[in-house]
């Protein structure tokens, strides 16, 4: 009798052990919070003592900054591709906007449902190709389960959305920022009972244009005579950026406290501390600087090229608050993800893996981050194609006839001095370029192309949407679908 009250004794410990362990190591969530054409500079904890974030102020001090974390194709598509895949738009052929992804590719949603984790998207897309207002059905969502979004509608008053397999085109109510928000928190409420963890992707199209559309009481927060420009705007860019630059920033803080939202809604429900969180953007903008006007962005320049980067995860109490030098590129987001939830990274992606910079944001300072535009297209087509590299320290650029420009990060912010070839800064320059050739020959791209030459890699030679004179008018209403596979006509 002593034994088998012995027996049922370590049975009933060991249960009770397994059943603790088992909580533990439930998996950890992601809450990935993506936003679009929010510029890196454009924040309260970056130093902007003008535009009034909050909220994100507030995260940053629960998060890693990555300061130097840069789009890898500053424009909206290719960079989603880019996130999704793990790859480069070299790679893909995803490197203009209003492309197909195709669904042989390898997305992040179909490797964290591989590994158990319920998978959700809310709001903007614009990887389908098939239209701005159609219906993006289920087979080409790369792999969302759960789906209330579109492709791409920047009407804030009135943005459609889809919701699962209805093909009825639906409204946010009200400001569609606020509204993606509190769908949010509703996924989260009903994902807190599951199971499985989730990974939930939240697409935001503020504060993209137009940014008249802004909420009244945020734009009250910032009358002409509080806006500052940056000394790289000329005087012939000034009145259209500062017209512009209020309703930027009305939309920054709608945006911020629609996030705050989400962070503070996952805290009530206790899932918090058991989920990573990832704040960014696909993009920046130029906003009159170096004489781009502004709305522009493709260009290696900061204003276009840096975007915010802040993520926290479970257990990160040494890093938290910290400030990571290290550059970070679109291909390296998945990956770390990955990694920091114990998935296995398919060998197809081709970005790094930078959770140890995230566990310990003093590493690596000087690291190098690839970024490229090389198909130049719409009203960016007058730019050359190029290929760029950002340290903290640097930023470098070539392009197809050679080195183009050299900024050193540190000491010209606003990047107004162009160091390229000057003797002084040679072995930078010779350092620079052959991190440059080291990354692109990994991927494949060995020297820099002129775009005619992707143009005829991916079947896209001839097509309207390189030409000079296509408007983006066009991609609302498409009858044909342009892939890096080739083209085919919409049979819906």
């Amino acid at each position: 009798m002593k034994i088998w009250l012995l027996v049922l004794f370590i049975i009933s410990v060991t249960l009770t052990s397994y059943n603790q362990v088992s909580k533990k190591k439930k998996p950890t969530n992601v809450i990935f919070i993506l936003t679009d054409q929010w510029r890196g500079s454009a924040l309260g904890y970056a130093g902007n003592d003008v535009v009034q974030t909050p909220q994100l102020d507030k995260f940053s001090k629960e998060a890693v900054n990555f300061k130097n974390a840069v789009s890898v194709l500053p424009v909206c598509t290719p960079y989603r591709a880019s996130l999704m895949t793990g790859r480069y738009p070299t790679s893909t052929g995803m490197s203009i906007n209003d492309l197909y992804l195709p669904s042989e590719e390898y997305c992040m949603a179909e490797i964290f449902s591989e590994a158990g984790y319920n998978t959700a998207y809310l709001g903007k897309w614009h990887l389908d190709g098939h239209g701005r207002k159609n219906f993006v059905a289920p087979e080409r969502r790369q792999g969302w389960e759960f789906w209330k979004g579109a492709e791409c509608d920047h009407n804030y008053a009135k943005e459609h959305y889809y919701d699962n397999e209805d093909r009825t085109r639906r409204f946010w109510e009200g400001y569609s920022t606020y509204s993606i928000a509190d769908e949010a928190n509703r996924y989260m409420q009903e994902q807190v009972s599951e199971e499985e963890a989730f990974c939930m992707f939240v697409s935001l199209s503020t504060p993209h244009f137009p940014h008249d559309s802004a909420p009244d009481k945020y734009k009250k927060m910032y009358p002409r005579e509080k806006l500052t420009l940056p000394d790289n705007v000329p005087d012939d860019m000034k009145e259209w950026a500062y017209k512009e630059l209020q309703g930027y920033y009305a939309h920054c803080s709608a945006t911020d406290k629609a996030i705050g939202d989400i962070i503070n809604k996952a805290k009530e429900l206790g899932i918090y501390d058991n989920s990573i969180f990832v704040f960014t953007s696909d993009h920046g903008e130029m906003m009159g600087a170096h004489g781009y006007r502004p709305w522009i962005k493709h260009l290696p320049y900061s204003e276009a090229s840096n975007i915010p980067f802040l993520i926290s995860y479970p257990g990160m109490e040494k890093a938290k608050g910290k400030t990571a030098e290290a550059a970070i590129t679109t291909p390296d987001i998945l990956p770390s993800l990955l990694s920091l939830c114990d998935i296995d990274i398919p060998e197809s992606i081709e970005g790094y893996d930078l959770s140890d910079i995230m566990k310990d944001p003093s590493k690596d300072i000087e690291r190098a981050a690839l970024y490229m535009n090389p198909t130049p297209f719409g009203i960016a087509f007058p730019i050359d194609e190029y290929r760029a590299i950002r340290t903290a320290s640097y930023t470098y650029v070539k392009t197809p006839k050679g080195p183009s420009m050299l900024f050193d990060n540190r000491k010209d912010p606003t990047q107004i001095h162009n160091l390229v070839n000057q003797k002084s800064l040679r072995k930078v320059q010779s350092r620079l370029d052959k991190a440059m050739t080291k990354e692109l020959i990994r991927i494949g791209d060995e020297t820099i192309k002129p775009r005619d030459h992707y143009l005829k890699k991916f079947g896209y030679y001839g097509k309207e949407q390189f030409r000079t004179d296509y408007h983006i008018a066009n991609a609302r209403d498409v009858k044909v679908v342009i892939t890096p596979n080739g083209s085919f006509p919409i049979e819906e």
